[in-house]
């Protein structure tokens, strides 16, 4: 589920999870050890986040499988998306770079948001479309908001709508965009940049920035973590992931 290569002090760690790069408990775990691996191996001096299979970079959460989980298990899986990603990532004294291609929703805007920069194609799309599928995008209600303000962050979260690579760049988003073919090469030459800088004063200027705009995203987290174990057990995400699998409308009965 995991290509990984070490060329020139950047590790680079590929999702490879067809067809769309589902998340599952199997593919963050994997994930995560392999960031651990790179964040302890000195040879490394900065850490390249992208995609194996073409035209997506990550789809969210693997639905056929979540919708067979317990509430306790959605929790685990959950909680290592929103928090222990996020954690390792913090934590870690190198810097990792998402390059984006293709198609990016859901699950898969969690795992790009741990990323410290994000170098996205010119075609690639954004969405959260957690509330057509019974869910709720909640980690991103924490971040999302001081990202791009209160209005154009209700706007994303809630319509759950598409947006390209240049309004992503004009939201702050993304650090930059580039052509398709030349994402992970920019994303190398940055990595490069980084490499040549002072491993020291990489290690403790990541560990500032992160104390210094965290703003509360481990209380956040938390909370999100439990209200997504909440919403899946309502009867209107039963019906939202059913009608998923099924390729119909949602015939929502909530209250």
């Amino acid at each position: 589920m995991i290509d990984y290569q070490v060329q020139d002090g950047v590790a680079e760690i590929l999702l490879n999870n067809p067809p769309v790069n589902g998340i599952t408990d199997e593919l963050l775990d994997q994930l995560m050890a392999t960031l651990r691996q790179a964040g302890g191996d000195p040879a490394v001096r900065a850490i390249i986040l992208g995609s194996a299979v073409p035209g997506r970079f990550c789809g969210g959460l693997d639905l056929p499988r979540f919708r067979q989980r317990t509430p306790a298990e959605v929790h685990s899986i959950v909680g290592k998306l929103y928090f222990q990603l996020h954690e390792l990532q913090s934590s870690l004294p190198k810097p990792v770079i998402a390059a984006i291609t293709g198609a990016v929703r859901g699950g898969g805007m969690s795992i790009a948001i741990t990323c410290d920069m994000l170098v996205a194609a010119d075609d690639s799309t954004f969405g959260y479309p957690e509330m057509e599928i019974g869910l709720l995008p909640s980690i991103h209600y924490t971040h999302l908001p001081r990202i791009v303000g209160r209005y154009r962050a209700f706007d994303l979260l809630f319509t759950g709508r598409v947006f390209d690579a240049r309004e992503a760049l004009a939201l702050g988003l993304v650090s930059r965009t580039a052509p398709p073919d030349q994402v992970l090469a920019e994303a190398r030459k940055l990595a490069r940049v980084f490499a040549a800088k002072s491993p020291e004063l990489m290690r403790l200027g990541k560990a500032a920035f992160a104390r210094a705009t965290d703003n509360g995203y481990r209380q956040g987290a938390a909370s999100a973590v439990d209200l997504v174990s909440t919403v899946f057990g309502t009867d209107d995400c039963k019906e939202g992931l059913a009608a998923f699998a099924e390729k119909r409308k949602p015939v929502w009965g909530g209250k």
